[in-house]
């Protein structure tokens, strides 16, 4: 995605939230070094932060996870029922650490960046991504809703087989793709935890999110979902019923014989992994055999990926901008494309898993 820039005259106000004092310095000097940001304060731990977030009403709030009294994941709950904030998780690489964000991603957060180690060029390289990170959570709209609920409606689940999955280790002939960027983590629960487990095709997800962390979200839906899901790995068999979660810092490329491959090669649109790439290969492969949904993002990531993948017959879904946190690549989607399907989160894994031959009419 195209980094988005302060609107001019614009100041994004910033809490902190961390229960090292070293790091609270670090992250305000790293801060106060951009234009168009500024600290308004800071707090040592979740209990504070959400009484500092009800005082100050910042733009942003960064947030560490792990935190005596109250930690990040509550916080980060009790601050969008109060005063719904945007949110940047700060989160050492560790499996504990990745995994907490991503819950607190679920419970509303809208970005993640990995905690600086306090060496110059990390706490240099680490500085961009939270700028970066910042401006782009200060462009997202948040409200308050309930857990499992999108604009009040109940989740359409899908029932899945009894027993273990009849389609499992099948080669697929079948793809689903599913791309999202900023606000997709709890999307990405809402759709593919409630795609059926005996699904006769593979599903690739591709994730706009920094290396280290992908890895836990695979986990975090592998945990939720019916069907296998798993961060990708170079050269596997894409087979019915699994889930491959396009690697941070990898673009993942469907090969004609209709495995994984990893590239790292150049950032497109400012991203690597991206859903364009990965749509690219995939119409070369699957054709009309694969259908894709553009959930929430910021940017035009999967617009032009969507168009071809349409063209050779494949369906397009795109999540509505009443559900989305930022209303960007759904909307380039369906500016790019004919014939695609807009609609509410709630009904886009019961979109996607019909749109595919052989599953009963029951359904």
């Amino acid at each position: 995605m195209a980094f988005p820039a302060p609107s001019p005259g614009r100041t994004i106000r910033v809490l902190i939230v961390d229960d090292s004092a070293f790091m609270r310095r670090a992250v305000e000097r790293l801060l106060m070094a951009q234009p168009g940001i500024t600290v308004v304060g800071t707090a040592a731990d979740g209990l504070e932060g959400v009484q500092r977030a009800l005082e100050l009403r910042p733009d942003v709030i960064t947030m560490d996870v792990e935190m005596p009294r109250l930690d990040g994941v509550s916080a980060v709950g009790e601050i969008m029922q109060a005063v719904p904030t945007p949110i940047v998780m700060v989160s050492t690489l560790t499996h504990d650490g990745t995994a907490t964000a991503i819950r607190a991603l679920e419970a509303g957060a809208v970005e993640c960046v990995g905690k600086p180690s306090g060496l110059s060029t990390d706490l240099a390289n680490v500085g961009e991504k939270l700028h970066e990170a910042v401006v782009r959570a200060s462009l997202t709209r948040l409200q308050r809703r309930k857990p499992g609920l999108v604009s009040g409606r109940p989740m359409v689940v899908l029932p899945a087989a009894p027993g273990p999955s009849a389609t499992a280790r099948i080669p697929a002939h079948n793809l689903l793709v599913i791309g999202s960027s900023t606000g997709g983590p709890p999307a990405l629960t809402e759709v593919v935890p409630h795609l059926p487990g005996d699904l006769p095709a593979g599903v690739v997800v591709v994730q706009h999110m920094p290396s280290g962390f992908t890895n836990a979200l695979a986990r975090r839906l592998d945990s939720l979902s019916p069907l296998s899901v798993s961060e990708a790995q170079e050269g596997e068999p894409i087979v019915n019923g699994h889930v491959y979660v396009a690697p941070g810092d990898f673009h993942l490329v469907v090969t004609r014989e209709k495995r994984i491959h990893l590239d790292h090669g150049p950032s497109l649109h400012g991203v690597r992994p991206s859903v364009d790439i990965t749509l690219d290969s995939v119409t070369a492969v699957y054709g009309r055999s694969a259908n894709v949904a553009i959930l929430t993002g910021m940017g035009k990531d999967g617009a032009e990926g969507a168009a071809k993948l349409e063209a050779a017959g494949g369906r397009v879904f795109v999540q509505d901008e009443a559900t989305s946190v930022v209303y960007g690549m759904p909307r380039v989607a369906l500016e790019r494309t004919s014939h695609a399907t807009q609609l509410p989160l709630d009904q886009i894994a019961a979109a996607l898993a019909t749109s595919l031959p052989g599953l009963r009419s029951t359904r």
